[in-house]
């Protein structure tokens, strides 16, 4: 079957998300165990990724949590020390998927203001032929309403399209609707994933 497009999941295949790093940077492992035992920051992110205002959502969280409010906070003031750095390799596949053609898509659970601001600092962020964007959108990986609405929006067959993401259940929805997929580890594996579907040469995806 011919892929008609290729779409990339955002934090930790374009950019590495990995909010525990920063925090044990900043206040220590101990102190951000204790921090991530009492307050839940995933699911605080997730009200951003569905459409939360990026500064409310946080600002209020911290409010709830006054012994954590500093360390709460940075979690938007530092923002983008959260999602650093750029995962090169990737970047590179992308473009040279879009070099021979292909178009390729975001499907990514991101707010609507921290990726306005991840914009300012990621010019390839822009680059794709379509964005789909949780926090436009309403709906976050893995709800099957949002590849639901990928598919509407582009009109592709999903038994055409070729979707990579790091969390097994976003590929696992994925592929229950017919998609292609590949669980993102590193980029050399994704780099050998389009080899094998015939849509770079080895060159092409170094």
């Amino acid at each position: 079957m011919t892929i008609e497009a290729v779409i990339f999941d955002i934090g930790n295949v374009l950019i590495e998300w990995q909010p525990e790093r920063y925090y044990d940077a900043k206040i220590g492992e101990a102190r951000r165990r204790a921090m991530f035992a009492e307050v839940d920051l995933h699911g605080m992110n997730d009200r951003v990724d569905i459409g939360g205002e990026f500064t409310q959502t946080i600002y209020e969280t911290a409010e709830t949590y006054p012994s954590w409010r500093d360390e709460i906070r940075m979690w938007h003031d530092d923002w983008i020390e959260l999602a650093t750095p750029p995962i090169d390799h990737s970047i590179r596949l992308m473009r040279a998927l879009q070099a021979k053609g292909m178009p390729v898509f975001a499907l990514t659970n991101f707010g609507i203001g921290s990726f306005a601001y991840a914009e300012t600092k990621y010019p390839f962020l822009g680059e794709f032929d379509r964005r789909y964007i949780s926090g436009h959108m309403g709906v976050i990986k893995p709800d099957p309403k949002i590849y639901e609405m990928v598919e509407a929006d582009c009109g592709i067959a999903p038994e055409r399209l070729l979707f990579t993401d790091d969390r097994a259940d976003n590929i696992a929805q994925a592929k229950a609707r017919g998609w292609n997929v590949h669980l993102f580890e590193d980029p050399q594996g994704w780099a050998d994933c389009l080899v094998s579907y015939g849509l770079l040469t080895a060159e092409d995806a170094t």
